[in-house]
């Protein structure tokens, strides 16, 4: 993947799917004197979002590791919205823009965790009302009888308004054919798109190449998605990154001989891996089952007594148990 916000421009396997889940200003100006140089404006200009909204967003982004593009994309659009606000208020056109976007990319590659913070931004720049994010898939879309579809999709969209409908593996609404109920969600969705103009974002979510076959399976559908982003895989250094920090967040340090077992581990998977590789829900498997493994060894390691401090936080190379076969399909 290019790592950049991208243009629209297939192949399928069969993927397990996932439950519904629902997850629950303008800065002021710099002063400065009129002998400011030019760049030294634009430097100041720059430092208006560590101040007010931008500054909590950027915390939140700052936490995920890569991602860079999509970091410049939240700015781009905090930027636009702040300008908005103040053409307005010299009476100058200011017609909102379209938010409906698709993000492409493998499992694991914060997909979903973009689009809670993304709801919250538009909750915090008044875009939506509510900022809430509904996630749903194929099932909680496409019903059983003619009519069934088309009133499940519009339900959706009603509980989404003010809000994110998030729809992970959205390419498999188009899988049946013609005469598969999914189409009728699609023309569901798409003509809520117009009906709720701006009550609500849709994000699609999925697979590179199953969405952009995707997004051409319906004639209105692309050009309704202006802001197409690709999540890249991570590097492993970047898993490595990850890594530490899902160990950190549990209060457990990674020795270095783990760390370097990990690595190679990683390595391999990348390379060998039959089924597409599941990045950061991947290393968070491997730091679950590993902290399973400690609790056994230390258990026996010290059947007389309690271990240290130290001990208890500590994962060592034998607690990495890496025989993932059974989880390396996402």
């Amino acid at each position: 993947m290019s790592g950049r916000v991208a243009a629209r421009s297939g192949s399928s396997n069969e993927r397990p799917a996932r439950q519904i889940n629902v997850i629950l200003r303008n800065p002021e100006p710099p002063v400065v004197s009129p002998s400011v140089p030019d760049t030294e404006l634009q430097a100041a200009a720059k430092a208006i979002p560590q101040q007010g909204i931008f500054t909590e967003i950027q915390k939140e982004l700052d936490q995920l590791i890569g991602l860079h593009h999509i970091k410049d994309l939240m700015y781009e659009i905090y930027a636009l919205l702040q300008i908005t606000g103040m053409r307005s208020e010299v009476g100058l056109l200011s017609d909102p823009q379209v938010y409906h976007m698709v993000f492409k990319g493998n499992p694991g590659t914060g997909k979903t965790t973009v689009a809670r913070i993304v709801a919250k931004m538009f909750q915090r720049m008044g875009v939506l009302s509510k900022g809430h994010l509904v996630e749903v898939e194929r099932a909680d879309l496409v019903g059983e009888y003619i009519g069934h579809t088309a009133q499940k999709t519009r339900d959706l969209v009603k509980k989404a308004l003010g809000g994110i409908l998030f729809i992970d593996e959205a390419y498999s609404l188009a899988r049946g054919g013609e005469k598969d109920f999914g189409k009728e969600a699609i023309d569901t969705l798409v003509k809520a798109m117009e009906d709720q103009k701006n009550q609500f974002i849709l994000i699609l979510a999925g697979y590179s190449d199953e969405m952009d076959f995707f997004l051409q399976c319906n004639p209105g559908m692309p050009s309704r998605f202006p802001i197409v982003i690709d999540f890249p895989d991570y590097t492993v250094d970047q898993l490595i990154q990850i890594s530490e920090g899902m160990a950190k967040e549990r209060d457990y340090i990674l020795m270095p001989q783990a760390i370097l077992k990990l690595k190679q581990h990683l390595l391999r998977e990348k390379c060998e891996g039959e089924y597409a590789f599941s990045n950061a829900r991947y290393v968070r498997n491997v730091i679950e089952r590993s902290i399973r493994s400690q609790a056994v060894r230390l258990l026996m390691q010290y059947s007389g007594g309690s271990p240290g401090k130290l001990e208890l936080m500590t994962l060592r190379q034998e607690d990495l148990k890496l025989d993932l076969k059974e989880e390396r399909r996402p």
